[in-house]
C-alpha cells in the first residue's frame, strides 16, 4: 500500500472501540481486532459448530462478513467511513472450525471510493479466500468530523 500518512488520527483513536462496538453482527460472531494501523487490520474469530454448513466447513457467509469488515476497517483507520460497492471473493481453500484471522488493507485513498485487498487464512496461517472491494465514502473524518 502506498502509505497515505504514517499514524493513525485522533480522531480514529478515540472513536475506534466506538465503531466496532456499534456493530452487533461483529458481536454475534465473535469477531474482535487483532491489530491495526493506518491503512490496515487484521481481525480474528473462533469458528465453531453453529458457523458451519451441511459441509462441515464454515458457511461462505462468515468469512465475506470477515473480509468485508476488515477492508471496511482498514477505510476507518484513515479517516473514511465507506459502504461497500462491490466485492469480488475467490474461495481458495474451505474454512474450518478454529481461529481464523482476515487481513484488510487500503491500496486506493480516493475522495469519493477507496479500493482495498482482503484475506483470510485459517489457524495455520494458509491462505483460504482473497478479495478485492470497492468502497464507497460517506464520511471523510477529516473535513467533518462530527457530521
Amino acid at each position: 500500500m502506498g502509505r497515505m500518512a504514517s499514524e493513525i488520527s485522533e480522531h480514529v483513536k478515540q472513536h475506534f472501540n466506538e465503531f466496532y462496538e456499534a456493530n452487533p453482527f461483529l458481536e454475534l460472531l465473535g469477531v474482535r481486532v487483532a491489530s491495526y494501523e493506518r491503512g490496515r487490520v487484521s481481525l480474528e474469530m473462533d469458528v465453531k459448530h453453529e458457523h458451519t454448513n451441511v459441509h462441515h466447513i464454515a458457511h461462505g457467509g462468515v468469512a465475506a462478513t470477515m473480509v468485508d469488515t476488515a477492508m471496511g476497517i482498514a477505510c476507518f483507520t484513515c479517516d473514511k467511513g465507506v459502504v461497500t460497492l462491490g466485492m469480488n471473493m475467490s474461495f481458495i481453500r474451505p474454512v474450518c472450525e478454529g481461529r481464523i484471522r482476515a487481513v484488510g488493507e487500503v491500496i486506493h485513498a480516493g475522495k469519493h471510493t477507496m479500493v482495498c485487498e482482503g484475506r483470510v487464512f485459517d489457524e495455520n496461517g494458509t491462505l483460504c479466500l482473497k478479495s478485492d472491494g470497492t468502497f464507497f465514502v460517506v464520511r471523510d473524518f477529516t473535513t467533518n468530523p462530527e457530521g
